[in-house]
């Protein structure tokens, strides 16, 4: 069975990095370019995992995670935050909402798609 990832990014070119290298490992890739359409995909699609940006536009990333561990049907789905803030008080903020990591930009696409992975692998026996 293929896994399937949701993308979130708003910047075209980070959606196609990772849809990229997230293909090329053999996973099923879903894509959405804003918060809201992040909770639609997610809620219709009920993905393995979410890679979400946190600057988006109409629902950011932390609200949108918040919104995800907050659904009974979706409150399982690993989240991996992906952000160019680093600050301390971003990354409690992440906790807050329940983010299952956090990756700052600029990133490696190898290292998000070894992170895919781990969490996917972890989490095979549920």
């Amino acid at each position: 069975m293929m896994r399937r990832v949701l993308v979130v990014d708003d910047e075209l070119y980070i959606r196609n990095i990772l849809d990229f290298a997230l293909n090329s490992e053999g996973f099923e890739v879903i894509t959405a370019s804003d918060g809201e359409e992040a909770l639609k995909k997610a809620v219709d699609t009920l993905p393995d995992l979410i890679v979400l940006d946190v600057m988006m536009p109409k629902l950011d990333g932390f609200e949108v995670c918040r919104a995800i561990k907050g659904k009974e049907e979706t409150k399982h789905i690993p989240v991996i935050l992906l952000t160019a803030r680093d600050k301390e008080a971003d990354r409690a903020r992440g906790d807050e909402v329940h983010c299952d990591a956090y990756l700052t930009k600029p990133f490696s696409p190898n290292k998000l798609t070894q992170m895919v992975h781990q969490f996917l692998n972890s989490n095979s026996a549920v």
